[in-house]
């Protein structure tokens, strides 16, 4: 069935139906609005937007892994405030002629990876479109602390990440030139592991900044630069890149170190801690704040590209 033949209310049902409810959820769809709980008496919001042929390509991702990815994006920018994510809205502009299931299959995925942090989809809205386009709202709960922001970094923290990195970039060219494997990396592109309960512990280890590494490690590392007017620098070996990633790069001819550094998608945290903090292990330092401006690698400038951006 399309969506055409299901109709607008239809293809809200059907979507609505599958479809969880977590704590903080007071009111689900169905209303005008959603009402979500706030204990906190602050609520972060983030918002990002996936668009067909730009963020993703159907031939490459299923309606659940790009539903993963959706949710992912926003999940992972309420974590890097040092918040827990509690709901999701989406706003949905679909072809008509797509399969009803397709969307049913996206709804799955984004429920699946709200779960993963006991947050759920809370409402949203549908459109028809002839370029397929996602929007998810996500807002989260501080829990009493305060948020963590870009601007509070200081010379002699140190720089500590958390997740992986660079496995979906190099996924995404190993499928940009009609491969499918190394399925290590090609699965990487499609879901995030994205380690979402490392943000509020880092607001609680003290961490002085942090970010979510959507972009890019260097340019968004540049962006907690500009926005605490500090230098950073990063060490190359403090990455240990695996060997299907290093396999790849070779038959492929590409520096590793380009996914590693410039690479986006995968989504994990970067923070800034003051010196002596005790870390986690799935905290790992990979360099430090200095004065200065900027984002150099081994204290020299790169020259490998930073990151995406949607207008370069």
């Amino acid at each position: 069935m399309s969506i055409a033949e299901a109709g607008e209310f239809g293809l809200i049902g059907r979507i609505v139906s599958r479809l969880g409810s977590g704590s903080a959820t007071l009111l689900g769809p169905g209303d005008d609005a959603a009402v979500v709980r706030a204990a906190d008496g602050r609520v972060v919001a983030s918002t990002d937007v996936l668009v067909e042929g730009r963020h993703f390509r159907r031939d490459w991702c299923g309606p659940e892994d790009i539903g993963h990815r959706a949710a992912a994006a926003n999940l992972a920018d309420i974590a890097a405030m040092g918040a827990t994510p509690t709901a999701l809205l989406v706003a949905l502009c679909v072809p008509t002629g797509l399969d009803v299931t397709w969307a049913e299959g996206l709804a799955d995925g984004l429920s699946a990876e709200a779960g993963l942090v006991g947050a759920t989809v809370v409402g949203g809205d549908t459109s028809a479109s002839p370029t397929l386009t996602i929007a998810v709202t996500a807002l989260g709960d501080l829990g009493g602390v305060a948020p963590v922001r870009r601007d509070g970094a200081r010379p002699g923290d140190v720089v500590a990440l958390c997740g992986r990195i660079g496995y979906a970039a190099a996924g995404l060219t190993v499928l940009s030139r009609g491969f499918r494997t190394p399925k290590l990396l090609v699965d990487a592109y499609r879901r995030p592991d994205v380690r979402y309960p490392a943000g509020p512990e880092a607001a609680r280890l003290g961490a002085t900044s942090m970010i979510d590494v959507s972009d890019g490690l260097l340019q968004d590392l540049g962006h907690i630069a500009e926005a605490s007017v500090v230098g950073i620098d990063v060490r190359r070996d403090s990455f240990e890149p695996p060997a299907q990633m290093l396999d790849a790069a070779k038959a492929l001819g590409v520096d590793p170190y380009v996914w590693l550094l410039a690479g986006g998608d995968d989504h994990p945290l970067a923070a800034t801690f003051p010196p002596g903090v005790t870390l986690p292990e799935h905290w790992r330092v990979i360099g430090s704040v200095l004065d200065g401006a900027g984002v150099t690698v081994d204290r020299k400038p790169w020259t490998g590209g930073t990151g995406w951006d949607h207008f370069r």
